[in-house]
């Protein structure tokens, strides 16, 4: 069992739910510091993104957020050096696409995120069918490869991607892209659900969930919570400090 997983079962098991927060590696003010804050705030893990040009499944705040991180020169060596700089207690996952895990080469890109501390590593555009590669180079390296599970995804899929998961399992809250939304999908419930039967896995759900009652109305079923877009908005305009005490009010939500 690697760190991400022990860390979110050690959370479910106290009785606890999950708090992980998002926040685009790269980004002015996306640094150590950020990092080490929320840690402090209460994050259970950090997801950290690594921009990329041509992401499918990042909304318009995350997009804006890659873009300028892209402009502004952001390499992978750089966030991997800030992670390491970190050198938080909770586990750090990484979140790219596949093109630059394989630009980079799969075993170098992982040899490097371990090199870092990095935990977990999550790619939303490598489907279950094609991730074995991946998954037996990180399992080597003592990484967690998290799959997600969408909403419309076969019992048997569901089955294969709970088996084949570590850390936890990533659970899509609703169809389309990440983004705060004014209400939640039913779907998010179903796919937790139907989850339940086939893993044991921690189940988190992510996209859409804007505001901390939000995350209160998922905690009820499910593990926990990923956070990005309701985060990345206020980092984007400039309101680190705005970040850090929404991020505290994520988590005291699901604490209760």
């Amino acid at each position: 069992m690697g760190r991400l997983e022990a860390a979110l079962r050690a959370r479910r098991d106290a009785g606890g739910r999950a708090f992980v927060p998002y926040v685009t590696g790269g980004y002015p003010g996306v640094d150590a510091g950020l990092l080490r804050r929320l840690e402090a705030a209460g994050a259970d893990a950090i997801e950290v993104g690594i921009p990329f040009s041509d992401p499918v499944m990042d909304g318009g705040v995350i997009q804006e957020a890659s873009a300028e991180a892209l402009r502004g020169g952001a390499r992978l060596t750089d966030i991997l050096a800030a992670i390491g700089e970190a050198a938080t207690d909770v586990p750090i996952a990484l979140m790219t696409y596949v093109n630059p895990v394989y630009r980079h080469g799969i075993g170098v890109f992982l040899d490097d995120a371990a090199a870092a501390g990095v935990a977990g590593v999550i790619v939303p555009d490598l489907p279950v069918d094609e991730s074995a590669l991946l998954e037996g180079a990180a399992a080597e390296r003592g990484v967690d490869a998290v799959l997600l599970a969408a909403p419309g995804t076969t019992t048997e899929r569901l089955g294969e991607i709970g088996r084949r998961s570590r850390g936890f399992v990533y659970c899509v809250a609703t169809y389309g892209v990440t983004g705060a939304r004014e209400s939640l999908d039913e779907t998010a419930k179903g796919v937790v659900g139907a989850l339940r039967a086939q893993t044991d896995l921690p189940l988190l759900v992510g996209v859409g969930i804007g505001t901390p009652s939000q995350a209160m109305e998922v905690c009820a079923f499910a593990d926990g919570v990923v956070v990005g877009s309701a985060l990345m908005a206020r980092v984007v305009a400039g309101d680190l400090d705005g970040a850090i005490t929404l991020a505290n009010s994520f988590r005291e939500a699901i604490s209760t």
